[in-house]
């Protein structure tokens, strides 16, 4: 045997050995490497979560207040429609009715003989054209009857199809708001979710530390000369600050717009509503279709905007001061104008006269308690 081919023939035997002692001896353990404790998330990144989850449940809520409006408005478009269209079928009914006897009329006094033979023939020829008038009357009204039935099969035709768009629109409304229900109530969930997973001494740090930020916040806005000058309100104004404080101390309660409860956009549309003057139910709306004014010229019952995305409203008391529906889990009350990031003001009425003698309202000694954030280490959510 050549050297080479024992070469060959010893490490065959070797591989082979090794092989089969790899599979007699038992298999060592290897410790997969444990993963790292999750790192405790300091008291300012569970603030910043926090308000992130306030701020989407405020986004879905507005968007949801948006659905119900236009739902109460095209029921109402559809009950109106549904009323105009069984007064045009009762129309139609009658107007049919009218041209079926005339119809029987015209076969019960048929003839071939043309007026103008009639009138040759006839042995009163006055009497003749007397009669010809009364005729030509007649057709004219039959003609007007058989005008009429057209015009309210057309009416019927068209209302039938409005309502029945309306009805489809309503359909779908119901539909996306019951989505945005469920979408409001998941993000809900969430914030208390949060919540409740944090421990006392948590949660009076975090709205410490909210307290602090509002508090600076405050007094940076003071500062910037926003609110330089006192401006008595209007009297439509002056009544829309007093509701809104005759509602300090009810609870916040999404999609709510009293008597007992109320969101932040529900309790200044029902305060403008109470005074006179109606204006949009959420704050995304207000603020697109009321007058806006800078911050400078702040009067007693004008609307603060919050968010870049206007998710947010309250009601401006004076002295830097608005009455608030602040968030779930807190109460109507009196906050810093500062308590959120002011997006702008709007006047729901530009042409309101200020009121030359005025006096605020009085605001019961509890006005400012309670948390402006909607959660306290006693009562959690």
């Amino acid at each position: 045997m050549s050297g080479r081919l024992l070469r060959r023939v010893c490490t065959a035997c070797t591989t082979t050995a090794l092989a089969a002692q790899a599979v007699l001896l038992p298999a060592v353990a290897v410790a997969a490497p444990e993963p790292p404790e999750p790192r405790e998330r300091s008291v300012t990144e569970l603030l910043t979560d926090l308000q992130k989850l306030y701020r989407r449940a405020e986004q879905a809520t507005e968007a949801y207040n948006a659905t119900e409006e236009k739902l109460k408005a095209r029921k109402a478009e559809a009950d109106r429609l549904n009323g105009q269209l069984a007064k045009t079928r009762l129309s139609l009914q009658e107007s049919r009715v009218a041209v079926g006897r005339l119809a029987r009329q015209q076969y019960q006094n048929s003839t071939d003989i043309s007026p103008y033979v009639r009138l040759l023939l006839a042995r009163d020829p006055q009497h003749a054209l007397e009669q010809g008038h009364v005729i030509g009357q007649l057709a004219r009204e039959r003609a007007e009857t058989v005008r009429l039935l057209e015009g309210s099969e057309r009416r019927t035709d068209g209302l039938a199809r409005r309502a029945r768009a309306a009805l489809d629109e309503q359909l779908t409304l119901t539909a996306r708001r019951k989505k945005e229900r469920d979408d409001v109530r998941r993000r809900l969930d969430a914030v208390e979710k949060l919540l409740t997973s944090l421990t006392a001494d948590q949660l009076t740090a975090l709205a410490a530390l909210e307290r602090d930020g509002v508090a600076k916040a405050q007094k940076t806005f003071m500062a910037s000369g926003a609110l330089s000058s006192a401006r008595p309100p209007s009297a439509e104004g002056d009544r829309a600050l007093r509701y809104a404080v005759r509602q300090l101390g009810k609870p916040y309660e999404w999609g709510a717009e009293g008597p007992s409860s109320y969101d932040c956009s529900g309790l200044t549309s029902q305060a403008w509503n109470q005074a006179g003057t109606p204006i949009p139910r959420t704050s995304q709306e207000q603020w697109a279709r009321l007058k806006r004014i800078p911050l400078t010229a702040l009067r007693p019952g004008d609307l603060v905007i919050y968010f870049p995305e206007a998710t947010h409203v309250a009601m401006y008391l004076g002295d830097g001061m608005v009455v608030q529906a602040p968030r779930p889990g807190a109460k109507i009350k009196v906050s810093p104008i500062a308590a959120n990031p002011v997006l702008g003001a709007v006047r729901p009425d530009p042409r309101g006269k200020p009121l030359r003698d005025y006096k605020p309202p009085r605001l019961p000694s509890t006005a400012t308690a309670g948390s402006d954030e909607g959660y306290s280490a006693e009562t959690g959510l």
